[in-house]
């Protein structure tokens, strides 16, 4: 599969804790299941765990997976399981309350629950199930390996950064509660968060793999990420160059635009590529879905060689142009792009805002991801268009001080000092992000909105989270919940206000994540507008065994998106242009692109 020197940082790493992160969509669930398989293979117990809200490793793995870990079928000595946050918090809930049934009255139990129903119980419950598989050893005494297959890199540096967090919190806390009731349900973990924090920052026990394509953005996120892992002391780490592309059918103009996007993208990043190892894994033709798939990973022998399809004819979809009209035709309302990471929503954010822009409406484009990469992809001025970001320093920053300005005046100093523990809690961030998601929902009563969401677990946690934080707001302001925050639902679910995309890519997992993120939608009452196949091969002719297998293979999975799903859908061809810039994100929405 590949000569790499550094290849054996996978296949005989020396760390017991690996960590797999990077933009969504760079392959982290295949390459943490193909490793995971391949040490297993050798004869090691390894523990494969998944901390992503939207966690495949069931349809990868085909085995059916809990919070629990389960022999995975067909390889001996590998379990896994998932992290599930609310299953997690429904289990941390009972272990707090449990034992106070029947010694405390059904008020007092009651109280305790209402307390403890809140998005910061599901946050630290899955954070608590986190910590105990690094800090404590009973976990993991039984493997030699344990590897995290983590969420899109936003939502994993924040996984990451919480053992300091809530082990800086605990230690300055002096009032004995916390907004997740009172302290003594935590001090247990104290430890547990401390050790984690010793195992994150300690070379001998963790290695990061950064994950990513040979691409502009995912290589710099990949670079970003590293860089900010290492000033929490996470500095054992190795990069994964996953989907390299070379051909030998050099008048294929397909297949040479494919290999020359890639090289362009690498030689950007030459100084970064030369400051840490590298692995370099082949594109393959066939998804790595399967234990008998995932084995080929590492041991190019079983690898079936790919069949020649020859060029495949077009499958009768609309360009996302022809939607444009609609969604340009009120001048205000809310769109926004969803779906698994690395599926292009923000490429199709960024070339809707352009097309809408330069009509003359006015627009703003504005993300919830924590991994926020807006500006990469669009850094050119239109005089109509402004590009914000919810910065979660910056808001909780600010929700913070209101907090303050709206309670100091009526609190006596006991008062004072448990409103500013309150605030320290680690949690005031995800409900200080999402009060700033209403505002920036209720701006678009009176211009275009468009919201880069956050990749599927975390945009899910949002927006199920709503009520929960809805109470949270109105608790630490004590006082009367704004208009946005109580708008937000009525909002998402009238269909004249929110347009929803669903966009995916021709490719397994991402068109079954977005199924079920539209399940998920539909029971809170949001119905997508459309579904957008994005970076399609299938219209495209080509040569290439290994382009033309994987557009052969795009067929089935575009005829489920359309027979399972009453929606319209629309179909966006592979650019061989990277879409960053202007001129390539008008191309998105251009005819020339299926040309």
């Amino acid at each position: 599969m590949t000569s790499d020197s550094n290849l054996e940082s996978l296949t005989a790493p020396e760390s017991p804790f690996l960590f797999f992160t990077g933009k969504g969509g760079v392959g982290k669930t295949s390459l943490s299941c193909a490793t995971a398989i391949h040490l297993a293979d050798q004869g090691k117990r390894v523990l494969l765990v998944s901390t992503d809200p939207a966690s495949n490793l069931d349809e990868v793995l085909g085995t059916t997976l809990d919070r629990k870990p389960r022999p995975v079928k067909k390889v001996s000595g590998l379990d896994a399981l998932n992290i599930n946050p609310e299953a997690a918090a429904a289990a941390y809930r009972e272990k707090l309350i449990g034992p106070l049934r029947g010694q405390l009255p059904e008020a007092a139990i009651r109280s305790v629950e209402e307390q403890l129903s809140g998005a910061c119980t599901v946050e630290i419950a899955a954070f608590d199930e986190f910590s105990s598989l690094l800090g404590n050893p009973s976990q993991t005494d039984d493997y030699d390996h344990v590897i995290f297959d983590t969420a899109p890199t936003g939502h994993t540096l924040r996984l990451l950064a919480l053992p300091g967090a809530w082990t800086g919190f605990l230690n300055e806390n002096t009032t004995g509660t916390s907004c997740l009731g009172p302290l003594a349900g935590l001090e247990k973990q104290r430890t547990w968060y401390t050790n984690a924090l010793n195992t994150l920052s300690s070379a001998e026990q963790t290695q990061l793999v950064l994950v990513s394509r040979p691409d502009q953005a995912p290589l710099a996120e990949a670079e970003r990420a590293g860089n900010e892992l290492s000033e929490i002391g996470v500095k054992n780490q190795v990069l994964v160059l996953n989907g390299i592309f070379e051909t030998n059918h050099k008048n294929d103009a397909l297949a040479k635009a494919l290999e020359r996007r890639q090289k362009m993208a690498l030689s950007q990043f030459e100084n970064y590529l030369k400051s840490i190892p590298v692995v370099r894994i082949s594109l393959r033709s066939y998804p790595l879905i399967g234990i008998e798939a995932l084995r080929s990973t590492f041991n190019p022998e079983l690898e079936s060689a790919p069949k020649n399809y020859g060029s495949v004819g077009p499958i009768d979809l609309p360009p996302l142009s022809e939607l444009t009209d609609d969604l340009a035709s009120t001048g205000t309302g809310l769109i926004m792009t969803m779906g698994k990471g690395g599926v292009g929503k923000t490429t199709i954010a960024c070339a809707l805002a352009v097309n809408l822009a330069e009509r003359g409406l006015s627009v703003c484009l504005t993300t919830t991801d924590p991994a926020a990469h807006l500006t990469l992809t669009l850094n050119e001025a239109i005089p109509t268009l402004r590009i914000e970001r919810i910065d979660p320093s910056k808001v909780t920053k600010d929700y913070v001080s209101a907090v303050r300005r709206a309670q100091e005046a009526g609190l006596d100093p006991d008062g004072l000092a448990l409103l500013e523990e309150d605030l320290s809690s680690p949690c005031t961030e995800e409900i200080a992000v999402f009060q700033a998601f209403a505002k920036t929902v209720a701006e678009a009563e009176k211009e275009i909105v468009i919201i880069d969401t956050a990749p599927t677990g975390h945009t899910l946690l949002l927006l199920d989270a709503a009520e929960s934080y809805h109470r949270e707001v109105g608790r630490q302001t004590m006082s009367t919940v704004s208009a946005e925050v109580t708008e937000l639902l009525p909002r998402l679910r009238d269909p004249r206000f929110t347009r929803i995309l669903l966009v995916t890519q021709p490719e397994p997992t991402p068109v079954h994540e977005a199924s079920s993120l539209q399940e998920d939608l539909n029971r809170a009452e949001i119905s997508p507008t459309a579904w957008v196949v994005n970076q399609s091969f299938h219209s495209l002719p080509t040569s290439d065994p290994v382009l033309s297998a994987r557009a052969a293979r795009e067929i089935a999975l575009i005829e489920e998106v359309q027979s399972n799903h009453e929606s319209p859908t629309y179909l966006i061809p592979w650019q061989k242009e990277e879409p960053l810039g202007l001129n390539a994100l008008r191309l998105v929405l251009s005819e020339e692109v299926r040309q």
